[in-house]
């Protein structure tokens, strides 16, 4: 293939793999709230029909929520649709807002890292602890800690990517 047949703007492989992983955790965070709407559906079919309440359902739904939220949080930093104050970015000139966007994918990546670490750490920590009711390891519940955080720093690594490529076609 010649360099006439590339696409002008070809996607990395990088940004590729990104967007495959943004897209998986999506589909596991959609599967994960509908099994969670069919458990509480349980719940309370048992609870008023059955006079028998199914105790095991609190717990799985916690579970799972902290999955939602740790995963889901981690495709809006892919996707730059995570929770931000852009008041001070949008009234600044462009090459301070250069600077905050600088900042802000540093600073996104060290938390990252930082959950990776940690997060890595209190999954060691409480493996060897169950979830009541469950009798699985705890660690299973600290474990979205630290993949989000690998997905935060990989996704805030390809911002600066970005970042860079454009600071250096100017």
């Amino acid at each position: 293939m010649s360099t006439e047949e590339l696409p002008k703007n070809p996607r990395s492989l990088f940004d590729r793999l990104l967007d495959q992983i943004s897209k998986f955790s999506m589909i596991f965070c959609g599967i994960a709230l509908v099994f969670m709407t069919v458990i509480f559906g349980w719940l309370v079919f048992g609870r008023y029909v059955l006079n028998s309440t199914p105790t095991w359902v609190e717990q799985v739904s916690l579970l799972l929520v902290v999955y939602i939220g740790f995963i889901g949080a981690a495709v809006g930093v892919h996707r730059k649709t995570h929770l931000g104050v852009a008041v001070f970015w949008e009234m600044s000139p462009e090459p301070l807002r250069r600077i905050f966007d600088f900042l802000s994918y540093s600073i996104l990546g060290a938390f990252g890292l930082t959950m990776v670490i940690y997060g890595y750490k209190l999954t060691l920590f409480k493996w060897d602890t169950d979830i009541p009711l469950l009798r699985i390891s705890e660690g299973w519940r600290s474990l979205p800690i630290m993949l989000s955080g690998v997905f935060v720093l990989l996704a805030s690594i390809g911002h600066l990517i970005h970042f860079f490529k454009r600071t250096n076609r100017k």
